[in-house]
C-alpha cells in the first residue's frame, strides 16, 4: 500500500498571487467613471445638450466593462481556494479581459456607425458644450489612467525567452483590459477636441466624423490584440510558446524520447506541463523534474516514464505499422518497443 504524505494531499494549485493594487485602482476608476457618467447625463438633460447626453451614455459602456473587471477581481479572490477550480481562479480575470475586449470592439463599431451617419446626415454641432464635455472627459480619463498605471503586475521568471510569444505572459490581462478602456476614452476625447477646435475656428465640420472613424480604427486594433492575448490563455494555445522547446531541450539526453507533452498556463507567467517519456535506461521521474527545475515558470510538472523494451540501438519507436504521435498529440498507447 502506498503512503501519501499529507503535504502532498493538500498541495495548493492556486498559482496567482493576486493584484490587490490593481483591484483597488479598478474599483476607484469604476466609481469615478460612474460619477462622471451621472453628472453628464443629468447636465445634458437640464441643458438640453445632446453632446452631454451622448457622451454620458457612451461612458456607461466603459462603466460596464470596468465593472466586469472589478467583479472578476472580487470573484477570483473570494474563490481562490475553492477546490472546484483545478488550477485556481486566475482565468476568471482572463475571461473578464476577453469580455472587455469584446465590449471595446463593439464600442468601435458603434463609433464607425455614428461617424458614417454624421457624414451622410450632418447635424449642427454646439461647439461650446461639446468642447467642455471633451475636456472634462479627458481630465477624468487621465486621472483614471494614473490610478491604473503601473499595477499590471510583471512576473519575470529569471530568464528571457525573447520574441513576441511572451508578450503579456506576465501581465494582469484583466487590468490591461480596464486600462485599454480608459485609454480608448481618452483617445476619443483628444480626437474630439482636435476636431471640434477645427470646426469652431476653421469651419472644418467634416473633422468630427473623420476623427471618430480614426479613433474607431485605433480602438479596434487594441481590441483585437487583447482578444488574441486572452483567447490564447483561455484556449490553452501554448504549444508554440518558447517554454515548450526549452522543456524538450532540458530532457534531451540521447536516451529518453518524449512521447507525450502538454503545456498550459496556470498563472501570470506560470505554466504547468505533463510529459510522457520512453527510455532504454530510464531515470526516475524526480530526476527528470530536477532537469526542468531551472525553468522557474514551470510550477506544476507531471512526468510519466516507461522503459523501452526490445532490441536497440535507439531511437524508440512504435510497434511496426503504428505511427508516433505528432507534437502535442496525446497517444494513450505509449510505445514500448524499439526499432
Amino acid at each position: 500500500m502506498h503512503h501519501i504524505e499529507p503535504a502532498h494531499e493538500t498541495q495548493s494549485h492556486n498559482f496567482d498571487p493576486g493584484n490587490p493594487l490593481g483591484e483597488r485602482g479598478t474599483r476607484r476608476v469604476v466609481l469615478l467613471t460612474a460619477a462622471m457618467m451621472v453628472v453628464e447625463i443629468v447636465a445634458g438633460w437640464l441643458t438640453n445638450s445632446m453632446a452631454l447626453l451622448a457622451d454620458g451614455w457612451h461612458m456607461g459602456t466603459h462603466v460596464a466593462a470596468l465593472g466586469i473587471a472589478a467583479f472578476a477581481y472580487w470573484y477570483a479572490r473570494k474563490h481562490a481556494n475553492d477546490p472546484r477550480f483545478a488550477f485556481g481562479t486566475w482565468k476568471v480575470g482572463v475571461l473578464a479581459g476577453y469580455a472587455s475586449a469584446v465590449v471595446l470592439g463593439l464600442v468601435a463599431v458603434y463609433m464607425v456607425y455614428e461617424s458614417v451617419a454624421r457624414v451622410l446626415n450632418p447635424v449642427p454641432i454646439r461647439y461650446g458644450d461639446a468642447i467642455l464635455v471633451a475636456v472634462v472627459g479627458l481630465a477624468v480619463n487621465l486621472l483614471s489612467a494614473w490610478l491604473l498605471h503601473g499595477h499590471e503586475g510583471h512576473h519575470d521568471h529569471g530568464h528571457s525567452h525573447g520574441g513576441d510569444h511572451v508578450q503579456g505572459h506576465g501581465h494582469d490581462l484583466n487590468l490591461r483590459a480596464a486600462y485599454l478602456h480608459v485609454l480608448a476614452d481618452a483617445l476619443t476625447s483628444v480626437l474630439a477636441i482636435v476636431a471640434l477646435l477645427g470646426g469652431q475656428f476653421f469651419g472644418w465640420d467634416f473633422l468630427d466624423p473623420v476623427m471618430g472613424i480614426v479613433g474607431a480604427v485605433v480602438i479596434s486594433v487594441w481590441a483585437v490584440g487583447l482578444v488574441r492575448q486572452t483567447s490564447r490563455v483561455l484556449l490553452d494555445r501554448e504549444m508554440d510558446a518558447p517554454v515548450v522547446q526549452e522543456i524538450r531541450e532540458a530532457l534531451a539526453d540521447g536516451d529518453a524520447v518524449i512521447t507525450d507533452l502538454h503545456v498550459w498556463r496556470v498563472g501570470p507567467g506560470k505554466f504547468a506541463c505533463i510529459v510522457g517519456l520512453v527510455a532504454a535506461d530510464p531515470l526516475t521521474p524526480e530526476e527528470y523534474k530536477r532537469r526542468l527545475a531551472i525553468h522557474e515558470e514551470l510550477v506544476h510538472v507531471t512526468v510519466e516514464v516507461h522503459r523501452c523494451h526490445g532490441d536497440h540501438p535507439h531511437p524508440c519507436g512504435p510497434p511496426v505499422g503504428e505511427r508516433m504521435p505528432a507534437p502535442g498529440e496525446s497517444d494513450p498507447a505509449v510505445p514500448t518497443t524499439c526499432l
